[in-house]
């Protein structure tokens, strides 16, 4: 029999109680699915929508394309170390408080950025409202981890992936075209009022957790926790792929912006913009390639979409348009396939401190997004995209080798 909590609030089951789990069909997947789908939306929007203004950024502040790319990286390298301290606390106090209060504060910061007049101050809401998201990114996954029914931990996951790729594609869609007719701060102050709404939708739909078992929050469990997680057979080298896939991801979508913007191509905003259309591919393959590690198995699946990648990297160094475009379709597809099977596994594979395991994927995930997505301005202006490219190719082809070695694990923790 199922235990009933009030709505807002995070609770565990009291002990011998059987709780029952989310499955599939149920009442409250399509409003859990639903909430968290909102949620990555708002938060992937909010973190992206700043990369088709990079160039308009550097026009009006005078400043290169390495510095500007500042405005994206700040955001995800404080997400990537807000990450270290939000999976732990919300271990202690549950999951639905930390997230709601993280989607608040960043659809407020990013209203904020919009009245700053200096880059400097500009740079310092970004990397505050990367510091809020981590409240929702490194927690949700913990969330479905603990309240889905094993059996569809896959596919749902897939689906929370899904809702990161729309947001990341609506963020660039929405600014890269309003940018193109109204001042970059009315679209970066919208980007922000429509993540406030979101958000609140979020807090009503979101059910309470079910299975949260709160952790004491003290160093000693921090560090045992961690222990524990780096000596998983699996788990340390799933926090490099996170790096390197991300690493890889942001630096393409990144620069490629420039090299469209130059001859021949000379593309407007407007199109820059309409490129995350691109996006729609990952927002099938995620729930698509959940659901295919579901019934194969994570180890046999998980590196060839690592190998679609690299096909598609290599499309976009052909000069044709629709070359160019079909690489980011299929880069596009092979990443979020793989980072959906990835974010399954971590939770698979973390048997305590779900949350902890969570963040320091996540961790990792952002920290290759802020020192891979910044280092390759300095392979742009060494070689241009060819530069980059390289660059991009020499992380897959380490993910590659890593997936490879990952493929000799069996799907759970030893």
């Amino acid at each position: 029999m199922s235990r009933t909590s009030h709505p807002g609030s995070d609770a565990s089951a009291t002990p011998g109680e059987e709780v029952p789990f989310i499955e599939r069909g149920g009442r409250d997947y399509r409003p859990t699915m639903l909430a968290l789908f909102l949620g990555a939306f708002s938060t992937f929007a909010l973190l992206y929508c700043v990369q088709p203004m990079l160039p308009i950024l550097s026009e009006a502040f005078g400043i290169d394309p390495a510095s500007t790319s500042l405005v994206l990286s700040v955001s995800t390298g404080m997400l990537a170390v807000g990450l270290l301290m939000t999976g732990p606390i919300s271990d202690a106090v549950g999951r639905k408080k930390m997230m709601s209060l993280a989607l608040l504060s960043a659809s407020a910061l990013t209203i904020g950025a919009a009245f700053m007049q200096h880059w400097g101050a500009i740079l310092v809401m970004r990397a505050l409202a990367g510091l809020s998201m981590a409240g929702l990114c490194g927690v949700a996954m913990a969330y479905l981890n603990e309240e889905i029914h094993p059996s569809f931990i896959g596919v749902s996951m897939g689906l929370y992936i899904g809702g990161n790729a729309i947001g990341g594609m609506s963020g660039r869609l929405i600014s890269g075209v309003m940018v193109d007719f109204v001042h970059w701060r009315v679209t970066l102050a919208t980007m922000g009022i429509i993540s406030l709404i979101t958000a609140i939708a979020f807090m009503k739909m979101l059910p309470a957790s079910r299975h949260f078992e709160p952790r004491k929050l003290s160093v000693a469990n921090l560090v045992g926790a961690f222990r524990l997680h780096f000596r998983d057979a699996g788990l340390p080298w799933l926090f490099l792929e996170a790096f390197l896939l991300m690493g890889s991801f942001v630096t393409l979508f990144n620069y490629i912006v420039y090299r469209l913007l130059e001859a021949p191509y000379h593309f407007s905003q407007t199109v820059i913009g309409l490129l995350s259309i691109v996006y729609l591919s990952g927002i099938y393959s995620s729930a698509w390639a959940g659901g295919l590690a579901d019934r194969l198995g994570r180890p046999r699946v998980f590196w060839v979409f690592i190998v679609v990648m690299l096909a598609g990297l290599a499309l976009t160094l052909a000069s044709p348009v629709a070359l160019i475009l079909a690489g980011m379709l299929i880069f596009t597809f092979g990443f979020f396939a793989a980072h959906s099977i990835a974010s399954g596994w971590v939770g698979q594979r973390a048997t305590q401190a779900r949350g902890q395991a969570s963040s320091l994927y996540l961790f990792s995930y952002y920290l290759g997004s802020s020192l891979a997505g910044t280092l390759g301005g300095a392979f742009w202006a060494l070689g241009g995209w060819n530069g980059v490219a390289a660059f991009i190719a020499a992380l897959l082809v380490l993910a590659l080798l890593v997936g490879l070695r990952l493929r000799r694990l069996t799907a759970q923790p030893s």
